[in-house]
């Protein structure tokens, strides 16, 4: 899944994060109460701030939870005891779906 986030940010909003993961709002905040690796600051309001390293947990949560059919707990198990190994794979995986996106754009303007 690609993210569409400004990249010149340091912090997003919680409305932003959620619909770059066409997501509710309510899920982010439930996520960020069951995952440990999750951790946005709260402005003085409260508001949660999220940061590029939470973005990339939160696709890797998308990642596991949505598009892998874990359950919470299958997927707190899984980043506990893979947590390295699994960030490097989401990895790897992005970035080739980032270029297989451009070679179809190459190859849709041929």
């Amino acid at each position: 899944m690609h993210i569409d986030l400004p990249s010149e940010k340091l912090y997003y909003s919680i409305g932003e994060i959620a619909v770059a993961f066409d997501v509710n709002a309510s899920l982010i905040r439930f996520w960020d109460k069951e995952f440990d690796i999750l951790k946005p600051k709260k402005n003085a309001k409260g508001n949660r701030m999220f940061t590029k390293e939470d973005v990339k947990n939160l696709q890797l949560i998308y990642h596991l939870v949505k598009e892998r059919g874990f359950t919470l707990d299958g997927a707190k198990t899984y980043l506990k005891d893979n947590q390295k190994k699994t960030l490097e794979n989401f990895e790897i995986i992005h970035k080739l779906e980032t270029i297989k996106a451009e070679l179809l754009k190459i190859k849709n303007q041929l």
